[in-house]
């Protein structure tokens, strides 16, 4: 399961260029789910009022958590501390919100602008201690880079 975190960002780089940010985040859920086999379901979710509200995925199947409100799960604590969170094994962490019975752990990344939250990327896995330091950091360039398009 290699994967090259520096090809990586420069394709999401690439289809930042559309400018179309309805069509980017579309391609950007597409891409990691094609390419890092390791995520299992990747969404990004959006910031309204106070709900962050599913805009798009990709995975095996949809998620029952369209709208998820802040301080709410895993994805609703990221939203509110401002900061990632990684859990190596969802079953011990109580803040998860259970999507789906395969999913073993997850990496949510806040999307700030001019250091606001505007949304999130939230990734689940079905292995165990699926994220590492490489995970956090790529995820958090591409948080970074869709920030300039929302």
């Amino acid at each position: 399961m290699n994967v090259d975190y520096e090809k990586a960002e420069r394709e999401i780089q690439k289809i930042l260029e559309s400018y179309d940010p309805d069509a980017v985040l579309e391609k950007i859920v597409k891409y990691l789910y094609n390419n890092f086999k390791k995520y299992s379901w990747i969404g990004i979710y959006l910031l309204h009022g106070n709900k962050l509200v599913l805009s798009h995925w990709k995975g095996k199947n949809a998620t029952e958590h369209n709208i998820i409100p802040i301080g709410k799960g895993i994805c609703g604590a990221a939203a509110q501390t401002g900061k990632t969170i990684v859990v190596p094994d969802v079953s011990k962490d109580k803040r998860y919100l259970s999507c789906f019975l395969s999913t073993k752990s997850e990496i949510v990344v806040p999307i700030k602008k001019n250091n606001k939250i505007i949304g999130e990327i939230d990734i689940d896995s079905d292995l165990l201690k699926a994220f590492d330091k490489k995970d956090l950091i790529f995820l958090e360039k591409t948080a970074k880079m869709l920030s300039n398009i929302l």
